[in-house]
């Protein structure tokens, strides 16, 4: 290996004069940017869970806090966009190793680089996906869900990877003051990736956190603009469901005792108000204000056991979800409708008349439209 470093001519390369390209600029943007993975990481860990329990945890997940959900997501598709000023950064501080000659020094080193590759590779990978996902648009032919929760783990077992080995680095850059020459320099160019980060995060945060909406210049929802004044993300013409679709529509409860109901003699039943937010993979929500009938006491008149899941069937015809599984925890818990109203009025179609599901603290791709059957299991 010695010999045939020496033998390597050495390229023409660039020469870089800036100051900031250096271990102590790179240690403070690395940590940062390692805070919003991290949290990133572990709020879609609760969104894949909740989106998609292993069968064990279904009955066991929680139906409270009702608003968990929408905190959790907001705070993932945050903390992943917020990211991304912080990532080009970071690649900004030690792209100039790129150039280091020879390439490869070692084994020890060559490893080393193999394994920032796949750091850096799979976390610009989720990022930029992760942000397409959030204006729906998926322009790769694989399955976005499935992916981006196997890329996740690719990436943070790259960043423990990177961590352990840099390691020494890390600790001696941490705290180590910067040379005072540098100090204009390095503080405005903190200061320009902190306003990035902040603008990024102002601009878009406002489609789930609604105080800021106004500021919601550049988040592919706002969360006053849809029918009825709430979002959605699949209208009834993409879905399918047509007026030939819902004539005579009847709901159809099967348990231990099976029955039907027509719109009207839901509407018959005893109606209950719920305060609850709408909270997509997205990362847009919105509360608002719901009237129904309890899932629990359909349930109950169809005999169904406490501990029972659900299986909720829509009328749509396309798209994902189109069949869903409720645990009990939901099934049960009281603020759970059957909705047929939206803010004061009966569902519009693109909100899902003539009944959808509303739950607490559930994403809202399992808040099923176009409800036809409810079946216990």
């Amino acid at each position: 290996m010695e010999g045939m470093r020496r033998s390597l001519p050495r390229p023409p390369l660039p020469v870089f004069r800036g100051r900031l390209h250096d271990a102590r600029t790179a240690t403070v943007i690395g940590r940062l940017l390692g805070v919003a993975i991290v949290v990133a990481f572990v709020t879609g860990l609760v969104s894949h869970c909740l989106q998609q329990p292993p069968g064990w945890a279904v009955n066991l997940l929680p139906s409270r806090p009702s608003w968990g959900y929408r905190v959790t997501q907001g705070v993932h598709v945050a903390s992943g966009i917020a990211a991304i000023p912080l990532l080009f950064a970071k690649l900004w501080t030690v792209y100039p190793r790129l150039f280091e000659w020879p390439p490869v020094r070692s084994v020890v080193h060559a490893l080393e680089r193999a394994s920032i590759g796949v750091l850096v590779g799979s976390v610009l990978l989720q990022l930029v996906t992760g942000l397409l996902n959030t204006v729906q648009w998926y322009p790769w032919p694989w399955d976005f869900k499935q992916a981006h929760w196997a890329l996740a783990w690719v990436a943070v077992g790259a960043l423990l990877l990177h961590l352990a080995v840099k390691a020494p680095q890390i600790a001696a850059h941490w705290r180590r003051p910067a040379p005072d020459a540098d100090g204009p320099d390095r503080r405005a160019f903190f200061t320009a990736v902190g306003a990035a980060v902040g603008a990024v995060t102002l601009t878009t945060v406002g489609q789930s956190f609604t105080p800021l909406k106004d500021l919601d210049l550049f988040a592919p929802r706002h969360p006053d603009h849809g029918p009825q004044g709430l979002p959605v993300n699949r209208t009834a013409v993409a879905a399918g469901i047509t007026a030939e679709r819902l004539a005579g529509w009847r709901l159809r409860v099967d348990g231990p005792r099976p029955y039907e109901l027509t719109l009207e003699e839901l509407r018959a039943m005893r109606q209950h108000s719920a305060v609850l937010p709408i909270a997509c993979v997205e990362g847009w929500s919105k509360s608002a204000h719901w009237t129904g009938v309890r899932i629990t006491d359909l349930l109950d008149r169809a005999g169904a056991p406490r501990a029972a899941r659900v299986r909720v069937t829509s009328l749509q015809r396309h798209g994902a979800y189109a069949v869903t599984e409720m645990g009990s925890s939901y099934a049960r818990d009281p603020l759970t409708l059957l909705a047929l109203r939206l803010n004061g009025e009966p569902l519009s179609a693109d909100h899902g008349f003539p009944a959808r599901v509303i739950a607490p603290n559930r994403p809202g791709v399992l808040q099923t439209k176009w409800v036809a059957r409810l079946e216990v299991l």
